[in-house]
C-alpha cells in the first residue's frame, strides 16, 4: 500500500503559473507508474498526465499539451505537474495517482491509489 500527498495548489491568474508536487510513501515508489487526473465542478473525472516508472516516456491529455510538464524524482518519492499558461478551463481539483507495474496509463480504473487532491483555481 502507498499513500500520496498532492501540494502546490491555489488561485492564481490566467496566464499564471503553479507547480503540483506528489509525495509518495513506502519503499516501492520507483516501481510505480505515477500521473494525474483532475475534476472540475459538474464534471466528471479526466486524465491530465501520466509518467512511466523511469520517467522516460510521458503522456498527456490534448487539452494540456504544451503547457503542463510531468516529471518524476525517484530518490525523493515525488512527482510533479509543472503547469503554464493556466486557463480558467484548468480549475479543478487534481488528484495523484499511483500505479504497481511501471507502464503509464491513461484511464482512472488502471490506477491502484489516489491522493485526497488539491484545488487549483485560474481566475480570468
Amino acid at each position: 500500500q502507498v499513500q500520496l500527498v498532492e501540494s502546490g495548489g491555489g488561485l492564481v491568474q490566467a496566464g499564471g503559473s503553479l507547480r503540483l508536487s506528489c509525495v509518495a510513501s513506502g519503499r516501492t515508489f520507483s516501481n510505480y507508474a505515477m500521473g494525474w487526473f483532475r475534476q472540475a465542478p459538474g464534471k466528471e473525472r479526466e486524465f491530465v498526465a501520466a509518467i512511466k516508472w523511469n520517467g522516460r516516456s510521458t503522456v498527456y491529455a490534448d487539452p494540456v499539451k504544451g503547457r503542463f510538464t510531468i516529471s518524476r524524482d525517484n530518490a525523493k518519492n515525488t512527482v510533479f505537474l509543472q503547469m503554464n499558461k493556466l486557463k480558467p478551463e484548468d480549475t479543478a481539483v487534481y488528484y495523484c495517482v499511483a500505479r504497481r507495474g511501471g507502464s503509464q496509463y491513461t484511464r482512472a480504473p488502471l490506477y491502484d491509489y489516489w491522493g485526497q487532491g488539491t484545488q487549483v483555481t485560474v481566475s480570468s
